[in-house]
């Protein structure tokens, strides 16, 4: 019997971004870095590409992630209706290469 593993294709990439998209994707998460460090503690609605719509408080932004403070205290839309309030308050991480819009409020 033969003990040898069939050759496989380890290491060897099945996407390789080009290099073009690379730096665009890069430009926008910097632009967008920026723009969410300025209106830090700001009220904003934010879309994403999928069609997801939030409305919080920018918390912090780095390293491609958008985080907002949901605040839904006095509303039914809370992920946990009907429960204390400290359960409505919650930061949700967001991508930011999924997003599609962010709004002042």
């Amino acid at each position: 019997m033969s003990s040898q593993k069939p050759a496989t294709h380890e290491n060897k990439p099945i996407y390789q971004c080009d290099s073009k998209v690379h730096h665009t994707m890069k430009s926008v998460k910097d632009h967008l870095h920026h723009l969410c460090a300025t209106h830090a503690n700001r009220l904003v609605k934010v879309e994403t590409c999928d069609g997801d719509v939030f409305e919080g408080h920018i918390v912090y932004c780095d390293r491609g992630m958008l985080y907002i403070c949901l605040s839904n205290e006095g509303c039914n839309r809370a992920f946990f209706p009907n429960y204390p309030s400290y359960y409505n308050n919650f930061v949700l991480p967001l991508v930011l290469f999924n997003l599609l819009a962010i709004s002042l409020l």
